[in-house]
């Protein structure tokens, strides 16, 4: 079981309060005493756990509930991404910074929706290291410039993506339904809309289920958002549609 150095026993009864508590997951053994040892040298870091596992991660985490947690990319993609979902799910506040050599474009992605708060590449310098820490523990979500570039081109793959999906969606509407997220745009109530069109408002819920259903939306902020983009008209309700509570 892995136990604070004498040395940072001393420091966190005096300056408790001035360190930022890490834990470190990281299944290399020799890489892990070697970040243990130097990490142990920062008067503002202090070690409280250096595990070699997912399960012995959750437990302790749950135990000392430390302000960041350092976990090496090691494990199975869908196993890294579980894990970060446990450690942030089910300890709020607590910060996860990965490591490990730069991963796939999608991987990003999916670790920043995980909740991954930083990142800290394989070569990275000793001195990169801990200000990636100190930067996340501010509050500062950190990426380095390599994995800018991959993110940056994985948001345009899944907005191409979407803009695909409304595009094959949107041919199936009827002129109807069309009409329908014309006045929803222009923020008109189901009511409202009843009236305009001389419907019955169910006539008109049914309709706006079927849009919904149609361009795989959920809500009618989304479905003002898919008329701006297919119309590339910004009608003044359109554009303060969330503050109005439609």
């Amino acid at each position: 079981m892995f136990e604070p150095s004498k040395r940072s026993r001393q420091l966190s009864s005096t300056t408790a309060v001035l360190q930022t508590s890490v834990v470190l997951v990281e299944s290399n053994r020799l890489l892990r005493e070697g970040l243990v040892a130097m990490v142990g040298e920062q008067e503002d870091l202090l070690i409280v756990g250096a595990l070699a596992n997912r399960d012995e991660a959750l437990a302790h985490v749950g135990r000392v509930k430390p302000h960041v947690v350092l976990i090496d990319l090691g494990l199975r993609k869908q196993d890294d991404e579980r894990l970060v979902e446990a450690l942030t799910g089910g300890n709020p506040g607590v910060k996860v910074i990965v490591m490990d050599m730069p991963p796939g474009e999608a991987d990003i992605f999916a670790l920043i929706r995980a909740g991954v708060a930083g990142f800290i590449l394989k070569d990275a310098s000793f001195d990169e290291f801990l200000r990636t820490i100190r930067l996340v523990v501010g509050g500062t979500h950190v990426l380095p410039p390599p994995l800018a570039d991959t993110l940056f081109s994985e948001i345009a793959n899944q907005e191409a993506r979407y803009a695909k999906t409304l595009l094959s969606s949107g041919s199936t509407l009827t002129k109807r339904e069309r009409e329908i997220i014309t006045l929803i745009a222009d923020g008109l109530s189901n009511k409202e809309i009843a009236v305009r069109l001389n419907l019955a408002t169910f006539t008109v819920k049914s309709h706006v289920h079927n849009v919904l259903e149609k361009l795989t939306l959920r809500t009618r902020l989304q479905i003002a958002s898919y008329y701006i983009k297919e119309s590339g008209t910004v009608t003044a309700a359109a554009a303060s549609y969330s503050s109005k509570g439609r």
